[in-house]
């Protein structure tokens, strides 16, 4: 068996997979082991419970939970586990999202809960990469390694930007 901690990503339904997507696309691309599941907060309370509580005695470092609008997961799972979580609020039709990033964010004291924007799945997995890079020397390099290359993305876009700039004023 492995000794890297994998990651859990926890979603309410599955209409919630397209968002969720991208943190296990990026999760893949860092090589870092994984998990998908569908729980709910409110429909199957007794299995996000068992499941969190176990979390780390499974190999899990990190939980990423995504909900929609009560958006109660990631607390509930917060609620029974030590290790990190964090949450994905889930853009509804409803509020836009809004009472999602409300209900994850407002955690009582003692039970935090990480959260990240409206759908931001990719950023749930790289911080989930981050807080597993605190032991892991490889995982570090990589996202030091994608860190230099955003920096010279950025850096090749200005130079083109530049150029336009000078043919448009020639």
């Amino acid at each position: 068996m492995s000794d890297k901690k994998k990651v859990a990503v926890i979603m309410g339904s599955d209409s919630d997979f397209p968002t969720v997507s991208g943190a296990v696309k990026t999760l893949d691309a860092y090589g870092v082991p994984f998990e998908v599941h569908i729980m709910s907060a409110h429909r199957t309370p007794e299995a996000a419970a068992e499941f969190s509580a176990n979390a780390r005695k499974n190999g899990f470092g990190v939980i990423i939970a995504a909900a929609g609008k009560a958006a109660h997961l990631a607390g509930v799972l917060a609620a029974h586990t030590t290790i990190p979580v964090i949450g994905i609020p889930i853009k509804s039709s409803t509020l836009d999202g809004l009472d999602a990033l409300l209900a994850t964010v407002q955690m009582p004291k003692g039970i935090p809960v990480a959260t990240v924007a409206i759908d931001g799945a990719d950023n749930a997995a790289i911080l989930a990469v981050q807080i597993l890079a605190l032991s892991d020397d490889e995982l570090a390099a990589k996202l030091e390694a994608d860190k230099v290359a955003m920096k010279n993305g950025v850096a090749a876009k200005d130079e083109a930007i530049q150029e336009k700039v000078r043919e448009l004023i020639k």
